[in-house]
């Protein structure tokens, strides 16, 4: 089984995993994929979208029960918290939305917004709406990027099968030496 069938396999659900996580890194590799042909992009799109706003809808719901508790372990900042938290009430449609392109704010960001307490029905909309924005915007830059670096990722399934072995080499090595010095010890 190479490469390109296990991202048609599994490429949407590892998209939306990823996306929960992470973010602009796998969304820009689902873009790549859809450009490659592997993957179609509504659906890359969709996924990603799926992923981001499930993500955000979490953190939102933690920072809603536990929001409070956590921003006072940081006093230093306290100054910001309460600033962002005025923000997001006079503009909550900016700072939901905004957030998700904000680098560093990936976490916080919906942390602040739970915490703040804005309600459910205008921070849902605002988060659908927010990640199917940025789930567009970035599978399209990897769409597009994938121009640049599709040369590259046709010889990638060749130094995967390598690293796979190398990393298999390696963990039975440590796995020996661990084995050989726990039987010594005894």
């Amino acid at each position: 089984m190479d490469i390109n069938t296990l991202i048609s396999q599994y490429g949407y659900a590892a998209l939306v995993v990823g996306s929960i996580a992470e973010g602009e890194t796998i969304t820009l590799l689902g873009g790549v994929a859809a450009h490659q042909g592997l993957l179609k992009f509504p659906l890359v799109v969709a996924a990603v979208a799926l992923g981001g706003m499930i993500g955000d809808q979490l953190l939102y719901l933690a920072g809603r029960r536990y929001g409070m508790k956590i921003l006072q372990r940081f006093p230093r900042f306290q100054g910001k918290i309460e600033q962002a938290q005025r923000m997001i009430n006079r503009r909550p449609w900016l700072f939901v939305i905004g957030t998700r392109f904000m680098y560093g704010f990936r976490i916080v960001g919906p942390l602040l917004i739970g915490a703040s307490h804005l309600p459910p029905k205008i921070f849902l909309p605002l988060n659908i709406f927010g990640a199917i924005l940025w789930a567009l915007i970035f599978t399209t830059l990897g769409y597009v990027g994938g121009e640049m670096i599709g040369p590259w990722l046709h010889q990638f399934d060749h130094h995967i099968k390598k690293l796979i072995w190398l990393v298999l080499a390696v963990v039975l090595v440590l796995s020996l030496r661990w084995w050989w010095r726990r039987r010594l010890s005894k």
